[in-house]
């Protein structure tokens, strides 16, 4: 994962007020070097030589107001718009930013939260242990494709972080799945999870179907697909 600053101007009057929200950031086509603003049609944002521009969505991991300055991290997996722009990168390469999305109302009443993901989640996994409260309970599992892939957390003086490798061969997801199935959810459990599309399917089905959780108790996003390099839209 790659930590890239944007700055410059154009980011004043940018606020996020919760975390886990998201900005979409307007990278160059592919081959290209200079970054063209697209137009939008209607239904969806097109190139004016009608192609659909590269624009991928992420956590905003740090914003300094004063500064001008906003963080994303990026995983580097060798393929994908956005991860080989990262890879590339160079001060004053230009690229666009639009946001935010919504972020994660923390509840600050419930009695216990349990967080998931992929190393995709991890920015937002990051922003979630630093804003719950300091007293609550909290278990974080993150499944990562390679054991270099696990860095270092914020502290959560109640929280419990368990890192899951995913075995050789294995399903994306497979470990994750595993281990929110496995979880010990008290009543009133506050849940986020956020990765891989067809994997937060699988858990949707788990925490609402199986377990009976109520949808105002638990968060659930697709960042990504598996298989497929990415769409105009897709998350990191």
């Amino acid at each position: 994962m790659v930590r890239v600053t944007f700055a410059g101007p154009e980011l004043e009057g940018l606020t996020v007020e919760d975390p886990a929200a998201s900005v979409r950031l307007l990278l160059p086509s592919p081959g290209a070097h200079e970054l063209v603003v697209p137009s939008w049609n209607g239904n969806e944002f097109l190139l004016p030589d009608g192609r659909r521009p590269a624009i991928r969505t992420f956590t905003p991991r740090r914003l300094e107001p004063e500064a001008l300055e906003l963080d994303v991290e990026i995983v580097l997996h060798g393929d994908g718009v956005a991860s080989r722009w990262a890879e590339a990168a160079r001060p004053g390469d230009p690229a666009a930013v639009s946001g935010p999305g919504r972020g994660y109302a923390v509840d600050r009443d419930a009695p216990a939260f349990l967080l998931a993901g992929d190393e995709t989640a991890i920015p937002a996994i990051s922003q979630l242990l630093e804003a719950l409260p300091a007293s609550t309970p909290v278990q974080a599992h993150i499944e990562v494709a390679h054991p270099d892939a696990r860095m270092a957390l914020p502290r959560h003086p109640s929280a419990t972080v368990e890192w899951y490798d995913l075995p050789s061969g294995a399903p994306v997801g497979d470990a994750l799945v595993a281990a929110v199935r496995g979880a010990d959810l008290a009543p009133a459990t506050r849940v986020w999870v956020a990765g891989e599309a067809a994997t937060m399917q699988r858990i949707r089905r788990d925490l609402f179907e199986h377990r009976g959780l109520s949808r105002a108790q638990a968060t659930v996003r697709g960042y990504w697909k598996h298989g497929r390099a990415g769409g105009a839209d897709d998350d990191a």
